[in-house]
Protein backbone atom coordinates (compact mmCIF):
# COMPACT_ATOMS: atom_id res chain seq x y z
CA UNK A 1 0.00 0.00 0.00
CA UNK A 2 1.10 3.56 -0.63
CA UNK A 3 0.91 4.96 2.86
CA UNK A 4 1.91 8.33 4.22
CA UNK A 5 5.75 8.58 4.32
CA UNK A 6 6.11 6.26 1.28
CA UNK A 7 8.65 7.36 -1.31
CA UNK A 8 7.46 6.55 -4.84
CA UNK A 9 8.69 7.02 -8.39
CA UNK A 10 6.15 8.85 -10.61
CA UNK A 11 5.98 11.10 -13.69
CA UNK A 12 6.10 14.60 -12.17
CA UNK A 13 5.10 17.68 -14.22
CA UNK A 14 7.31 20.73 -14.64
CA UNK A 15 5.91 23.80 -12.88
CA UNK A 16 5.26 25.52 -16.24
CA UNK A 17 3.32 22.45 -17.44
CA UNK A 18 5.61 22.11 -20.50
CA UNK A 19 6.31 18.43 -19.79
CA UNK A 20 7.18 15.97 -17.09
CA UNK A 21 10.05 13.96 -15.70
CA UNK A 22 10.10 10.71 -13.77
CA UNK A 23 11.16 11.57 -10.24
CA UNK A 24 10.72 10.46 -6.64
CA UNK A 25 7.99 11.88 -4.44
CA UNK A 26 6.91 11.42 -0.84
CA UNK A 27 3.28 10.73 0.08
CA UNK A 28 2.10 13.45 2.48
CA UNK A 29 -1.65 12.73 2.50
CA UNK A 30 -2.94 10.72 5.45
CA UNK A 31 -3.80 7.04 5.14
CA UNK A 32 -7.56 7.64 5.38
CA UNK A 33 -7.35 9.89 2.31
CA UNK A 34 -5.03 7.44 0.56
CA UNK A 35 -7.48 4.55 1.02
CA UNK A 36 -10.61 6.49 0.10
CA UNK A 37 -9.88 7.42 -3.49
CA UNK A 38 -7.71 7.08 -6.55
CA UNK A 39 -5.35 9.94 -5.72
CA UNK A 40 -2.42 10.71 -3.41
CA UNK A 41 -1.01 14.06 -2.34
CA UNK A 42 2.77 14.14 -2.70
CA UNK A 43 5.79 16.43 -2.48
CA UNK A 44 8.59 16.33 -5.02
CA UNK A 45 12.08 15.08 -4.19
CA UNK A 46 15.18 16.19 -6.03
CA UNK A 47 18.88 15.33 -5.96
CA UNK A 48 19.58 18.94 -7.00
CA UNK A 49 20.55 20.11 -3.53
CA UNK A 50 19.48 23.71 -3.07
CA UNK A 51 18.90 24.93 0.44
CA UNK A 52 15.67 26.85 0.85
CA UNK A 53 13.20 27.67 3.60
CA UNK A 54 10.89 24.87 2.43
CA UNK A 55 13.38 22.10 1.61
CA UNK A 56 14.41 19.18 3.81
CA UNK A 57 17.64 17.28 3.22
CA UNK A 58 17.34 13.50 3.36
CA UNK A 59 19.79 10.63 3.08
CA UNK A 60 19.78 6.90 3.79
CA UNK A 61 19.90 7.49 7.56
CA UNK A 62 16.44 9.08 7.20
CA UNK A 63 14.97 5.95 5.61
CA UNK A 64 12.96 3.42 7.59
CA UNK A 65 13.10 1.06 4.60
CA UNK A 66 14.50 1.23 1.08
CA UNK A 67 17.58 3.00 -0.27
CA UNK A 68 18.29 6.46 -1.68
CA UNK A 69 21.04 6.52 -4.29
CA UNK A 70 22.11 10.05 -3.39
CA UNK A 71 21.46 12.78 -0.85
CA UNK A 72 18.25 14.51 -1.81
CA UNK A 73 15.92 17.36 -0.92
CA UNK A 74 12.21 17.09 -0.27
CA UNK A 75 10.59 20.23 -1.59
CA UNK A 76 7.70 20.91 0.80
CA UNK A 77 6.56 23.76 -1.45
CA UNK A 78 6.22 21.45 -4.48
CA UNK A 79 2.90 19.71 -3.71
CA UNK A 80 0.91 17.72 -6.24
CA UNK A 81 -2.16 15.49 -6.34
CA UNK A 82 -1.51 12.40 -8.50
CA UNK A 83 -3.47 9.35 -9.58
CA UNK A 84 -2.31 6.10 -7.98
CA UNK A 85 -2.27 4.52 -11.44
CA UNK A 86 0.75 6.75 -12.33
CA UNK A 87 3.00 5.11 -9.73
CA UNK A 88 5.95 3.40 -11.40
CA UNK A 89 7.41 1.82 -8.27
CA UNK A 90 7.83 2.14 -4.53
CA UNK A 91 11.30 3.13 -3.31
CA UNK A 92 10.88 2.95 0.46
CA UNK A 93 9.57 4.66 3.58
CA UNK A 94 10.86 7.74 5.39
CA UNK A 95 11.38 7.67 9.18
CA UNK A 96 8.64 9.26 11.30
CA UNK A 97 11.01 11.82 12.83
CA UNK A 98 12.07 13.15 9.43
CA UNK A 99 8.47 13.17 8.20
CA UNK A 100 7.50 15.33 11.17
CA UNK A 101 9.89 18.00 9.85
CA UNK A 102 8.16 17.85 6.47
CA UNK A 103 4.75 18.37 8.08
CA UNK A 104 6.12 21.41 9.94
CA UNK A 105 7.48 22.89 6.68
CA UNK A 106 4.17 22.29 4.88
CA UNK A 107 2.21 23.85 7.76
CA UNK A 108 4.48 26.91 7.66
CA UNK A 109 3.42 27.48 4.04
CA UNK A 110 -0.08 28.32 5.23
CA UNK A 111 0.68 30.40 8.33
CA UNK A 112 0.00 34.10 8.16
Amino acid sequence: MNEQRSILLVPFPFSNQSGQKVRPVIVVSNNEFNLSGQDLIVCGITSNIISSKYSIMIENADMESGVLYSKSCIKADNILKIKKSLIIKRIGTLRKQTFSTIKDKINSLFKQ
